[in-house]
């Protein structure tokens, strides 16, 4: 195998975001502002999923409410009070599902599974499986909701990454160096890639450090996609870091 092509980064600044276009269209109806939201949506399904669930909701009136509550962001006028200063996606659409939730609850309104299709089409077993397997925490549900954020913007940047090797006919290169994403290698693992893999040990190191390099480059356009400005991407980097490290 011949040693790997450079990878090209993505455009330095992030100057339209998914959250900046629904935030800056004068009609959230408009067709791209539609599409980014539904992007959004779907990126955030399972944090709010699991969020739902932490306060005592069981799996099916979980997976119930939280479908609901998307046709009613999206179908309804929620942004019509939302102006760009309004920041992350994150934390408008958390305090979003709570205002949803207190009225749900105090109008005792069941909600009638099958009832409307589903906004978001997803596995609920799926998604109910990812909750269970979730290590017992301590954390607040406002700061497991902002974890579930964070893993679930890390999978999404992985799994670019993945498809991009996909693309180029190197699925099998990426599963090979996939693990050096958070690992250091081994004294002779270098070499003993390299022979597997019919390269040499430095270009495995090469190959690593742009796989690196571009993990980081798609971590940082899901973030920037969640953000109203450009200015606030290192921000929000750091806090998702925090928050992945967090006890």
């Amino acid at each position: 195998m011949a040693d790997p092509e450079p990878i090209k980064p993505d455009a330095a600044c992030f100057a339209t975001t998914h959250w900046s276009i629904v935030l800056n269209a004068k009609q959230a109806s408009e067709p791209a502002a539609h599409e980014a939201l539904e992007i959004l949506c779907a990126t955030y399904y399972y944090p709010l999923y699991a969020f739902v669930r932490r306060q005592g909701y069981d799996p099916h009136a979980a997976e119930d409410l939280t479908q609901e509550f998307f046709y009613r962001f999206v179908a309804k006028d929620y942004l019509s009070s939302v102006s760009p200063e309004k920041g992350r996606f994150r934390s408008f659409l958390l305090a979003s599902l709570k205002h949803y939730l207190s009225v749900a609850r105090a109008q005792a309104a069941a909600i009638k599974r099958g009832g409307r299709t589903n906004f978001i089409p997803l596995d609920g077993e799926k998604v109910e499986n990812r909750y269970l397997q979730e290590p017992k925490s301590e954390l607040a549900p406002e700061m497991a909701y902002d974890r579930g954020w964070a893993t679930t913007l890390m999978e999404r940047a992985l799994e670019g990454l993945r498809q991009e090797f996909r693309d180029d006919d190197k699925a099998v290169l990426f599963e090979k160096l996939r693990p050096f994403l958070s690992s250091e290698p081994v004294v002779g693992e270098y070499q003993d890639l390299a022979a597997e893999l019919n390269m040499t040990a430095g270009a495995i190191g090469v190959a690593v450090f742009r796989l690196r390099q571009r993990y980081g480059q798609r971590v940082r356009a899901e973030v920037a996609n969640t953000v109203g400005h450009p200015a606030d991407v290192e921000e929000e980097l750091r806090y998702l870091f925090a928050v992945l490290t967090a006890k």
